[in-house]
């Protein structure tokens, strides 16, 4: 059987964080999301279908993590994870490598966004830089949460 061809849409992300209190709450008051589950804890558990999921994702190498889920505007779900063994140093930042480097967000207001992740312990990672200057008011800049997660703002639609 032939797939179809069309666009498939972005459902989740899923980033581990070292303390899903603090991020779900950077999260939602710095970024807007919303909560859909509240942080939770997961034990390996082969007879139940969470736990035989987790044991087919993770292995066998773990016994309880924290789980939280989150949304944005447009339904994009947040996945956030925290093991007891996440260490706490931010991870290594190469996007030469292969694999995901960063994500991003819209927000029209790019600087009010930057501005806010930074007075919440957060980096801004270069100056924000303007598109087509002249031509159109798009803006993009990189930043950090607090946790070392890369991510980038645009000021407009990717499309």
């Amino acid at each position: 059987m032939k797939a179809a061809r069309y666009p498939r849409s972005f459902s989740h992300i899923g980033i581990t964080i070292p303390d899903i209190h603090e991020a779900v709450k950077f999260y939602e008051e710095v970024m807007g999301w919303y909560v859909i589950m509240a942080p939770a804890k997961v034990e390996k558990e082969p007879d139940t279908a969470i736990g035989q999921m987790c044991i087919d994702v993770f292995g066998d190498d773990w016994e309880t993590f924290e789980i939280a889920h989150m949304s944005t505007s447009d339904g994009i779900g947040v996945e956030l994870f925290s093991f007891p063994n996440t260490a706490a140093e931010p991870p290594e930042f190469n996007p030469f490598k292969a694999g995901l480097f960063h994500f991003c967000v819209q927000d029209p207001d790019v600087e009010g966004l930057t501005d806010k992740i930074v007075a919440h312990g957060g980096k801004q990672r270069m100056p924000i830089r303007y598109y087509y200057p002249g031509e159109k008011p798009y803006r993009m800049v990189y930043v950090e949460d607090p946790f070392g997660i890369v991510f980038e703002i645009y000021s407009h639609s990717y499309e």
